[in-house]
Parts: structure tokens; sequence; C-alpha cells
């Protein structure tokens, strides 16, 4: 029984599919969505068929991969079962914990009433609803420049941030004057924020000076050194007591364990997530494994595996093989990982590649191309890769965005919810 259909769920799943062993898949989705595009979708880059693919089709062709739709609350270490929040219950000789993460607030007073996270496929729509609803309040009322409407704050400079705040820097300067001709769109205003004096902390020092000089020749305002300290419905607060008015903030301040992870019966580690043996198995608990965001995986030195879908998709090979080889009374394996690099999209033509484990780098538009290159393969299925290239080729060449549609059950602004005067 696997919880969760991320990349690490659905690549153990798959395996073991391809097997004939039989699986039980829960999630409370019945798609899998591919979370590094998620800022593309919120900002109209991709729309969200493009990066959500259902898992029924995912496993047409593995006729022992049964999907379940259900929300697990708990889970009984001990019998290998865990419980849905409607009373169902679910069992397997194996149980793997792969549910995923949740964002990490870190107490930030505010934010997880009034910030926009991005680590699911309905945080995406929520914010390009959110987008695309203060440029239409601005052109039709003008007053509300002056309070904090086309001012729009991401909080945290690693690589979702990075990238969301390129993106929505590009959306702002070359798609907003062809849709809102009276509107002076240069009054929009990014800004990033993080507490490190850096942005991109796991990339090389040359890779974060050229993704800071990229942003901001992009118009993105960089507040480094600080934090948010409060968001409120119509402002963000910074450490230094500063205020940027805004009613769109992006968190991308870090992630937890998602909810269940807690619920387990299982001492948690660093982050709040699962420590695993070499093996991928929990100490104390005889055929139970964690990977992905639910667990801190260690490399072959002891050091900690960062939180990157290639990690998770080969942890859950690794996985399956474990399982099989268990089924088979063969000695388990050892995780290895196979750095094959890291990267980052800052925006048109700007990107950064490190390849490998020396982290050979690749800047700019060769970057770029090979950003979208990759990103386009790991989607899971032609379709999603055709239409997903179709929109970027789109979106390249006309600097025309289609997907940017203010979603039907949106939060409408009251913009007499002011106090005070910010930055």
């Amino acid at each position: 029984m696997i919880i969760g259909a991320g990349f690490a769920g659905i690549a153990c799943a798959r395996r073991l599919g391809d097997r004939g062993v039989s699986v039980t898949l829960v999630d409370r989705h019945n798609y899998n969505q591919f979370q590094p595009l998620l800022y593309q979708v919120a900002t109209a880059q991709v729309a969200s068929a493009n990066v959500a693919r259902p898992l029924r089709e995912v496993f047409r062709r593995h006729p022992t991969v049964e999907v379940k739709l259900a929300c697990v609350s708990a889970v009984a270490p001990a019998t290998k079962t865990v419980t849905c929040v409607d009373g169902t219950t679910f069992h397997g000789d194996y149980l793997v914990l792969a549910a995923g993460s949740q964002p990490h607030y870190f107490d930030t007073p505010g934010a997880d009433t009034h910030a926009f996270p991005l680590y699911a496929l309905a945080d995406a729509e929520r914010l390009r609803s959110r987008i695309f609803e203060v440029f239409e309040d601005a052109d039709r009322d003008r007053s509300v420049i002056a309070k904090g409407a086309l001012n729009i704050v991401v909080v945290g400079g690693g690589p979702t941030g990075v990238e969301t705040a390129g993106a929505l820097a590009d959306l702002v300067r070359e798609v907003m004057p062809s849709r809102y001709h009276d509107l002076d769109v240069a009054a929009a205003r990014v800004t990033l924020v993080d507490p490190a004096h850096i942005v991109l902390s796991g990339f090389s020092t040359r890779a974060q000076a050229y993704a800071a000089q990229a942003l901001r020749s992009k118009g993105v305002d960089l507040e480094l050194g600080v934090k948010v300290s409060d968001i409120a419905a119509d402002r963000v607060t910074l450490s230094d007591g500063r205020q940027i008015l805004t009613r769109t903030v992006v968190w991308a301040g870090g992630i937890r364990p998602a909810g269940v992870i807690g619920n387990a019966g299982i001492a948690a580690g660093h982050g709040g997530r699962i420590d695993v043996q070499p093996d991928l198995t929990v100490a104390g608990f005889d055929g139970i494994y964690a990977l992905g965001d639910a667990a801190n995986t260690r490399a072959a030195d002891g050091t900690m595996l960062p939180l990157l879908g290639s990690v998770a998709v080969q942890a859950g090979r690794c996985v399956a093989d474990n399982i099989l080889a268990d089924i088979a009374g063969s000695p388990r394996s050892p995780f290895r990982y196979r750095d094959k690099g890291i990267m980052a999209m800052i925006g048109r033509n700007a990107a950064i590649f490190e390849i490998g484990r020396r982290r050979r780098e690749l800047h700019g538009v060769l970057a770029f191309g090979a950003w979208l290159g990759v990103h386009a393969w790991l989607l899971s299925g032609f379709r999603e890769r055709a239409t997903a290239l179709w929109a970027w080729g789109w979106d390249y060449f006309t600097r025309n965005r289609a997907p940017s549609i203010i979603g039907p059950d949106a939060e409408r602004i009251d913009w007499q919810d002011t106090t005070s005067t910010g930055t």
C-alpha cells in the first residue's frame, strides 16, 4: 500500500505494477500534479491540464494497481493500516509513506490566512485568479493602485520563489501591457523577500549572482536579509518595520511533511520528516518505508539529500526494488542517488542548469532551452508534453498567455480594508 501519488509514490507503484504486484495507491486527488510547473499555472503560462494527469490514466496498463480516492487521516504502523477521513481503512503487507508536503509558515502571523501557497494545483489556480483580479480592479478603479493593487510580494528565495518572481516579472512587463491598454502597468511591482542575503542557496555562488542580476534586470525588487514578520489582508510587514501594501502575497518560504506523517505514530526527525535507514525502511517497523518529502534521505556519504523530484523518483524505484527483493527472499539494497544536477528558470531566456556531481554550469539561453526540454520530458504523458511545449512556444513567440481567467470561485477583494500607509 502506498500513501501519496506524487513523484515518489507514482515511481514506486509503476515499478511494482510492472512486475504484477498488487498495489493500493491512496491519494486525496484522482490526479498526479507536476509540482515544478505550478508557478506556470499561476502565471498563466500553461493550463492546469498541462500539469495534471488522471491517476487512472497513468495506471491504465497496470491492472494490479488500484487507485483509491481518499484522504488519509491516521496510520497504524504496527498493523500497516491507514484510516481515512470518511472512516474507510486500507491494509497492506508493505506500507510506503510518500504523502508529500504542505506549506511551512514558520508561525508567521497571517501567513496561513492571507498568503497564497504554491504546493497544489488548486493553490496555483487561486493565485492566478488573484493576479488577474487585481489588474482588473485597478483597470476599473485607478485609486486601488495606491492601495497596493499592483504590488506582488514573493516570500522565499529558493527555486520556487525565484522562478515565480521571474515569471511574474515577465507577465507584468510582456503580457499585461497588451491586455490593459489604458492602465499604467509600469506601476506594478514584484518584490522577493528572503532572510538570507542570497537567492538559490543550494546553487553555486556564480549561479546565485547570475540569478539575482537576472531578477533585477526584469524589474524584481530583492529584499534580502530581512524577514516577513506579519502578513495582513492588505500589507506585508518586514522585520525592519517597513510595510508593503499588497493584496497578493505568494508563499514560497518552505515546506513540511503532510499532516498524516505526524499522525503515523513514528518519531519525527529533522524538519518533522521521518528518518530512514539506508534501504529507506523505517527503523523499528518491519515492511514500512518512507520517501520523498516525508523522509530524511541520505546519500551514501551520509549527507542529507535535498527534497527534489529526482531524489523522490529514484527513491520510489529503490523502494519498489526492495519490496520485490523481500518477496523473493533476497537482501535489500541501499539507496544510491544518481545526481543529475539542479536547475532553475528565472524567466524568458534566463535560467541556471548545474549538471552532474561536478556541477558544470549553464546560464542564460542555453540553460533556458535545457530547462524546457528536461521539464517537458519529465511530464507524465505525451499529450501533457505536447501541450506544454505548444504553450511555451506560444508564450515565447507571441508574448501572450491564453489561460488567463479568473476562476468562478475567486474571492473578491474588499478595497476598503486598509488602515495605514505602506512603502
